[in-house]
């Protein structure tokens, strides 16, 4: 079946998520001669977001802060962390479970005064 463009009709969806996450609908469509369903899965991903630290130790002291990372999402979460930086320590991966709040613990040891 072709359809040129003069035979399309335009479905305009307004969509607005509260949260990050995926969002799955259906769309059922029904005439007296036909009945469709669609169904429609949405990414949400958040804002490339930024942050600042300050961390105040003596030299070769750690000091740790703690991260919430809150996933508010319809699934699990298995994250990377890479970090870049002299001094800074993590663990590389941490799993934040469907609606829970982890903490990535963020490791500062200096080796020397900076």
């Amino acid at each position: 079946l072709f359809l040129d463009r003069s035979d399309a009709v335009e479905l305009p969806i307004k969509f607005i998520p509260q949260y990050a996450g995926c969002y799955h609908c259906q769309i059922l469509l029904k005439s007296s001669c036909d009945v469709r369903v669609y169904e429609i899965e949405c990414v949400v991903n958040t804002d490339h977001a930024e942050a600042e630290l300050e961390f105040l130790t003596p030299a070769y002291q750690a000091v740790i802060q703690d991260i919430p990372i809150s996933n508010m999402s319809s699934q699990d979460w298995k994250l990377e962390a890479i970090l870049e930086g002299q001094g800074f320590y993590g663990p590389p991966l941490i799993n934040v479970g469907l609606g829970e709040t982890a903490l990535y613990p963020l490791m500062f040891k200096p080796i020397a005064e900076c």
